[in-house]
């Protein structure tokens, strides 16, 4: 019954969005389902509104959207977005190498926030050769390229601590996977922008590329300070935009507007929808069921929790699902090693970029005017057949080792 009771919410969210309602109303309407079918009484409401609103997750979240858009709004303001989509072209004289590196560097930056910058870029660099559903895929799925290895996003050091497996193991095993999701983002969506044959005449390309770092130091200094000292986004964000302010000479009555734009009104709440959403699912349980409901399933162990993983992402999201999964399969699987955590990684990664309580799908749509649905239809090629080559390579390192 939890299942079905768990499809009926997924399925009252997508009506809800197919009558062209915000993501904040439709997930809305599901957390009003999700109450009434599991029969969450008025005390755990309480506790889940609390937890989702007022939670450290939630006000962090906030906090580092609020702070990565005030600094795009810095980045807007000098023009440096554009000069670096403009040194790009002048190094590469390519309209596909902007759509995918751009966002890729820029998503090196763990923050919703990040997949805005990004945006006008690859919108510049497709042109008309993609339409907004498709610009809107290459936007989101190339920024969130970096998720799936880099130990700049929490949910990989989670991975990485519980499974008791060598982050540089784990980076290693995961490359083969990154160069895969580049492949097959270009195959379905980026080879259709045209190609530029001859390459820039007369171009200093040692000056491009100090162009575009100077352009993009701020972004790359905030990462360094993340992953250097382990700082929160947040409060990485923050010297980076004093010392934005002095290095590119910005007068108060240029940023004074920005404190009250970069507060996205919309978006906001939508983030905070979404946890109260994924508290919910926490507090009903049927994420810690979701084992024993599979387990009745003739299957072998490693396919159970691929899809525990996939179905279990989709409903709590990332670092919910490794929390609560990961240590269970190596338990399960003591033999899997390196092999099981990149399968499950990778299938945790790939369910992201469809699951409803992933934050920066509904900010892109927003930012694109596309629609939720849209970016799951394009998504679903590269997704099934990256789950198809995730799966071969798994079993490939199983047998090496």
């Amino acid at each position: 019954m939890d299942i079905i009771k768990l499809v009926a919410v997924f399925a009252i969210i997508v009506v809800v969005m197919r009558m062209n309602k915000p993501l904040y109303i439709s997930v809305t309407v599901g957390s009003i389902a999700t109450a009434l079918l599991y029969g969450v009484g008025s005390a755990e409401l309480l506790n889940v509104l609390r937890n989702g609103v007022f939670g450290r997750t939630t006000i962090t979240l906030v906090l580092a959207f609020y702070s990565i858009t005030f600094l795009q709004r810095m980045l807007e303001k000098r023009g440096h977005l554009i000069q670096a989509e403009r040194s790009l072209t002048n190094i590469f004289n390519s309209r596909r190498v902007n759509a995918m590196i751009a966002p890729f560097i820029i998503g090196l930056l763990p923050s919703a926030g990040a997949v805005l910058i990004a945006s006008p870029i690859v919108d510049k660099a497709a042109g008309d050769d993609l339409t907004q559903e498709e610009k809107t895929f290459v936007t989101s799925f190339y920024r969130h390229i970096s998720e799936a290895f880099l130990p700049t996003y929490a949910s990989i050091i989670l991975a990485v601590n519980l499974s008791g497996i060598k982050m540089t193991s784990f980076i290693l095993g995961m490359l083969p996977m990154i160069l895969i999701l580049f492949i097959l983002g270009y195959v379905f969506y980026v080879r259709k922008i045209p190609k530029v044959e001859k390459r820039l005449e007369g171009v200093d390309r040692g000056y491009e590329w100090k162009r575009l770092i100077e352009a993009l130091w701020t972004i790359i200094l905030t990462i360094v300070i993340i992953l250097v000292l382990g700082v929160p986004v947040h409060l990485s964000v923050i010297p980076v935009i004093i010392l934005s302010y002095i290095i590119n000479r910005f007068k108060y009555r240029e940023i004074k507007s920005m404190f009250y734009t970069a507060f996205e009104k919309k978006l906001i709440m939508t983030t905070v929808v979404i946890m109260v959403f994924k508290e919910l699912l926490i507090e009903t349980g049927v994420i810690e069921n979701l084992p024993d409901y599979f387990a009745a399933l003739a299957v072998p162990p490693v396919v159970i929790f691929g899809l525990i993983f996939f179905f279990g992402t989709l409903v709590a999201g990332s670092q919910a699902m490794i929390a609560l999964a990961l240590p269970i399969a190596i338990a399960t699987i003591p033999s899997g090693g390196l092999s099981l955590v990149v399968f499950l990684m990778s299938i945790n990664y790939i369910a992201m970029q469809i699951s409803p309580t992933h934050i920066c799908l509904a900010i892109i749509t927003e930012e694109h005017g596309t629609s939720f649905l849209s970016l799951v239809r394009k998504t679903m090629p590269v997704l099934v057949s990256f789950v198809l080559i995730a799966s071969a390579y798994s079993y490939l390192l199983y047998t090496l080792m």
